[in-house]
């Protein structure tokens, strides 16, 4: 497994978890979606990374709730975080 491939592996993990952190947000949207079956195992995934942001950011007006988008940030601030790491370990320094 060369760099490329680890680079392309975490991108795909992000992109694939920045998906999930999408459809939960929508979901919200509609009525009891998140009581279903999708609804709570995507709570399930996802509600553990953004209650992180939660205790942080509270709502605005008490309805409109940024976190999810400042943890899709993160998470991208996150993952050229992991690809500069993993270029400097196999890379070499």
């Amino acid at each position: 497994m060369n760099l490329s491939d680890i680079n392309s592996l975490i991108g795909t993990l992000i992109q694939i978890y920045t998906y999930l952190i999408i459809a939960y947000v929508l979901l919200s949207w509609l009525p009891n979606a998140r009581e279903s079956f999708i609804g709570e195992l995507l709570g399930k995934i996802v509600e553990p990374y953004l209650s992180i942001f939660r205790k942080f950011i509270p709502p605005i007006g008490g309805m409109l709730d940024l976190s999810p988008i400042i943890a899709l940030i993160a998470l991208r601030f996150v993952g050229y975080g992991i690809f500069a790491i993993i270029e400097m370990i196999v890379g070499g320094f």
